[in-house]
């Protein structure tokens, strides 16, 4: 376990003056995409239309959304950070003036977009290149949770993907706790169906306890992804269920954060399985039947 990983008394996520304590239940994050070239066929580079999905999750119970501004689906067309800054800044100032107190997270691996971001309204950094030091730095200085996720160019491992993996996390928290930002903010995900084959992300989720077991909150996103469509034979706009699946066994494993597309139906998911697994109750409970 790494030095700088939390035992016991975990901590929580601490933004605009909102805690969410790691290990009460599980925390849902929607997914907001304004680039035109989505692989899940929801993005759109209107603010206007961002915001009023980001609302729209906001409501139907995220607890985070995630606003990215450029694709990341295998093939994709890079994009400058001029574009970026063009989609994703507009963006973030609608969603904020609709929403003072919601907690955004911003889906960028560029420090100076993250940086401009922060000034706009985001809250915290989730980008898909792990923990580059200029990523890190740039938390650092404006005091933002950052997500750690694992990637690979090429999809070949010379040990086991499970190893692998884990080690480039720890590696990557570690080096976050020695900027300076605190280990409850230090977010690891182990990167469903970046850098990996079908069997690898299979792999990871089995051993989702061994990612937990390193001691920071963690985040999984498995929404739509191809390797659930390979297992079900459906297209993208049909694996909610298959996307369930996944998010109810990393529940069971510990996992502290979802990041889903459709919100409400994954929303059910987690109540019911932070039930089983947490002891979680929704206000009101009774053991009368209605």
């Amino acid at each position: 376990m790494c030095n700088g990983a939390l035992t016991g008394q975990r901590g929580a996520l601490r933004v605009r003056g909102r805690m969410l304590p790691w290990g009460a239940r599980t925390y849902v994050m929607g997914i907001v995409n304004v680039s035109p070239d989505s692989f899940s066929g929801d993005g759109d580079p209107h603010a206007e239309i961002a915001a009023a999905r980001a609302l729209q999750q906001l409501a139907d119970g995220a607890d985070v959304v995630d606003v990215g501004a450029e694709s990341t689906r295998p093939g994709h067309r890079p994009i400058g950070a001029e574009i970026e800054r063009a989609r994703l800044l507009p963006a973030l100032g609608a969603i904020r003036a609709g929403a003072p107190d919601a907690i955004v997270s911003v889906d960028t691996f560029k420090a100076d977009v993250f940086r401009d971001a922060r000034a706009a309204g985001g809250d915290m950094l989730n980008s898909i290149w792990g923990a580059r030091e200029d990523l890190i730095a740039a938390c650092a200085e404006t005091d933002a949770p950052i997500v750690v996720m694992h990637n690979k160019a090429v999809a070949v491992y010379e040990r086991d993907v499970v190893d692998e993996v884990l080690a480039f996390l720890e590696a990557g928290a570690a080096r976050c706790v020695r900027a300076g930002i605190a280990p409850e903010h230090v977010i690891l995900d182990p990167g469903i169906g970046f850098g990996k084959l079908p069997e690898h992300n299979l792999a990871v989720l089995r051993a989702l306890d061994r990612l937990v077991a390193l001691g920071f909150p963690t985040l999984i996103g498995t929404s739509r992804k191809s390797t659930i469509g390979k297992l079900t034979g459906r297209g993208v706009e049909a694996r909610e269920f298959g996307t369930a699946a996944t998010v109810a066994l990393a529940i069971a494993a510990g996992i502290d954060l979802v990041r889903v597309h459709d919100v409400p139906e994954q929303c059910d998911v987690v109540r019911v399985t932070d039930a089983i697994v947490r002891g979680w109750r929704p206000d009101g409970w009774t053991e009368r039947l209605p």
